[in-house]
């Protein structure tokens, strides 16, 4: 495994931790707004890993197709990140 790849392990893993921790926070029946200050900031955790792995998929998959110079793989990797897009908005 790449060191990139194990820094998004390593930040998943943090993340899941958070979840458990809020999970511990409902079940201790703590303040509503301090649950929802630590899912803010799971999301943006999430959000964060979610945006590299998005710059990694450009720097090898999408850079790949490219230089294949295959018109149809371009295609489909440019298809694929609209449909991701266009699912994100919904």
């Amino acid at each position: 495994m790449s060191d990139n790849s194990n820094a998004k392990v390593n930040r998943l893993n943090r993340i899941a931790g958070q979840v458990r921790g809020v999970a511990q926070m409902v079940e201790d029946d703590r303040y509503c707004i301090d649950i929802l200050h630590q899912m803010q900031a799971i999301k943006s955790a999430l959000a964060k890993v979610e945006t590299q792995v998005l710059k990694d998929h450009a720097a090898c998959c999408v850079a790949e197709a490219i230089a294949s110079g295959d018109e149809g793989e371009q295609r489909q990797k440019f298809e694929e990140l609209v449909d991701l897009l266009e699912r994100t908005r919904k």
